[in-house]
């Protein structure tokens, strides 16, 4: 599951299911930055633009590894750990006071999810090489035509 969690997170780094937030400043502010930000502001952060910074994830940034979720060294139990990025840096549940509630139970159901589905069936992309697929970015992340698999049925010849 340690490597799941770790799935998970990369893959919402680079296609994050909110891309784009918006606030709205109900009375003067400042940001840690000290930024000041009047009353009736609107100001937003891009998760996406985030996940795909050279900046923050270096110059491997549009390669897709989990590794980079994971301690480097095996612990004495054969493993290695998830090591979470700091909220500022991976604001895909946004950060501070206004931190998802439900972020824990997101990845639960989606690790519920998969292991449910994979499971019972081997799941094999359908795309040419090179494909390329369209996302738009609304509200939520989708990605145009869906994403094109072929689902087979495992064969449990034990029972």
């Amino acid at each position: 599951m340690t490597y799941l969690h770790a799935a998970l997170s990369e893959t919402m780094r680079l296609y994050p299911p909110v891309p784009a937030d918006l606030k709205y400043a109900a009375e003067n502010d400042v940001l840690p930055d000290g930024t000041k930000v009047k009353k009736g502001s609107i100001v937003g952060y891009f998760a996406q633009s985030m996940g795909w910074s050279e900046k923050l994830w270096g110059k491997d940034w549009s390669e897709y590894r989990p590794e980079r979720w994971l301690t480097v060294e095996v612990t004495a139990d054969k493993k290695r750990r998830f090591v979470p990025r700091d909220a500022y840096s991976y604001p895909v549940f946004m950060a501070g006071p206004r931190i998802c509630l439900g972020k824990e139970m997101a990845y639960l159901q989606m690790k519920s999810v998969v292991a449910a589905v994979l499971s019972r069936f081997t799941i094999v992309p359908e795309v040419a090489d090179g494909f390329e697929p369209v996302y738009f970015i609304e509200t939520v992340a989708i990605m145009h035509g869906g994403f094109p698999v072929r689902v087979h049925e495992k064969v449990d010849h034990g029972k």
